[in-house]
């Protein structure tokens, strides 16, 4: 009997918009400060994708471009484009689509995931799945949002707390018994309106009422969302460790996803994880939604070495939230 198909990380890309937009500007704009969200959040700075003519595809494009670049590979041996995002360019065509023109992934196929926050692990285990099933050799997984389009910089809330980027990886089979081990995944509506965008979908289509309204922006229950993913990350994140044996001596890197530091904080410290294996960018670049995770692998990569134990873990709207565990390939 033949051993089973691991799809493994073979390169990695990101993209990040020039623009820094720091806590003191966030300062100017409402009425926080930066003592205020560095306290409560970790974050310092995020980056800002300014120019209007560009928008969730130009930054996944970027991202893939450099994955290419990287694994030494030219587009049309791409065989699938997956991207996770909330803040597609239209509801349609999907942002997989406009990277896989602007690429020119001329053999590739794709499709857009939205699972907020969770989207990157969602869309990596089903790149995964293309892989392990032996159908496909490359498929391309990026986490992109341009969450600066859909704030309400009038609200301290929510506008503080996220950031615009992109950054993806290519999975390919496996030879070495490196790659994607497991992956736990769940979903829970009853949370559905604790973060949430009402505006603009079938519910409650683009009106003149629903801009008044403010129904194209995010909106969020901070403190239900805070404990719901406190547990949920942590609780996952742990589960798939005791489901393969796993101890936080065996762990070479806790990879979560960047929301909130005391989230991050409260999972490393149920997986039993000391800082120094955690992976931390959210002072630098926000809650950047889809792309946090891959964020980290690209900030990390010189530092991963071919074997070591991964736990990638995140929580998101919907409420989705997830774990995967991988032995990094590269």
């Amino acid at each position: 009997m033949s051993e089973k198909i691991l799809a493994k990380v073979t390169a990695v890309g990101h993209y990040l918009p020039d623009y820094i937009m720091t806590n003191q500007e966030m300062e100017k704009l409402v009425d926080t400060n930066d003592e205020w969200i560095t306290s409560r959040t970790g974050i310092k700075e995020r980056r800002i994708l300014k120019d209007p003519e560009k928008a969730t595809s130009y930054m996944a494009t970027k991202a893939a471009e450099e994955i290419l670049k990287t694994r030494g590979i030219s587009a049309s041996e791409i065989d699938a484009i997956i991207v996770a995002t909330v803040t597609p360019d239209y509801f349609f065509p999907a942002v997989a689509c406009l990277v896989q023109r602007d690429i020119g992934a001329d053999k590739a196929f794709g499709y857009d995931i939205s699972a907020a926050c969770s989207g990157f692990l969602f869309a990596l285990s089903t790149g995964a799945q293309f892989i392990e099933s032996g159908r496909y050799k490359k498929v391309l997984v990026i986490g992109a949002d341009k969450m600066s389009s859909i704030l309400d910089y009038t609200d301290r809330t929510t506008c503080i707390l996220f950031g615009d980027g992109a950054a993806g990886v290519l999975l390919e089979p496996s030879d070495d018994g490196n790659g994607i081990i497991d992956y736990l995944q769940r979903s829970d509506g009853t949370g559905a309106d604790f973060l949430i965008m009402k505006g603009g979908g079938s519910r409650h289509p683009s009106t003149h009422k629903s801009i008044d309204d403010k129904l194209h922006y995010i909106t969020q229950d901070g403190k239900s969302v805070f404990k719901k993913a406190t547990e949920g990350m942590a609780d996952i994140a742990a589960e798939i460790m005791q489901k393969h044996n796993l101890t936080g001596d065996d762990i070479a890197w806790l990879v979560p996803h960047q929301a909130n530091l005391r989230i991050i904080d409260a999972t490393a410290r149920r997986m039993g994880v000391g800082k120094e294996k955690v992976m931390i960018n959210i002072s630098k670049y926000g809650n950047t939604t889809a792309a946090t995770i891959p964020l980290c692998l690209y900030d990390w990569k010189d530092q991963l070495k071919p074997g070591d134990n991964l736990i990638l873990a995140a929580f998101g709207g919907g409420f989705t939230w997830g774990s995967t565990y991988m032995k990094w390939g590269i």
